[in-house]
């Protein structure tokens, strides 16, 4: 799917490469590299909107569309879906884009939520300041 890649205040939440290491025998990236890169994007969205150290608890409705290739640039965009008392829900859509490609695609997105915790791992406020 090609089309517009997401313009967020600040760009992209997560910029990488896909490096060999990250591949499966058939030369594409791996599903749970390309997950674990959405949960780290999520992750420090989430803590930022939380003002604090958050916990992944769920994720929903991933849909891979297209293969990432090693070499291609990849880019993880977040926005906040819902925020309750604890817990924020992110949509993230991952793009593409190949090494000097101007062109970028969409490979995949889904919906995680995260729950504030504090020091001892406990859920708390989202925003402990009551805002």
């Amino acid at each position: 799917m090609t089309g517009q890649i997401p313009k967020p205040p600040g760009g992209a939440h997560l910029r990488t490469i896909a490096m060999p290491r990250d591949a499966n025998p058939a030369g594409d990236i791996f599903g749970g590299w390309t997950l674990s890169q959405m949960d780290l994007a999520g992750a420090a969205f989430a803590a930022e909107r939380a003002g604090g150290r958050v916990a992944t608890v769920a994720v929903e409705a991933m849909k891979f569309l297209h293969p990432i290739a090693v070499g291609d640039e990849v880019s993880c965009f977040c926005h906040a879906e819902e925020e309750r008392a604890a817990s924020i829900k992110v949509k993230i859509e991952t793009w593409t884009r190949s090494r000097g490609g101007k062109d970028a695609e969409k490979v995949t997105e889904g919906i995680f939520t995260f729950v504030a915790v504090d020091e001892n791992g406990k859920p708390r406020p989202l925003h402990e300041d009551g805002d």
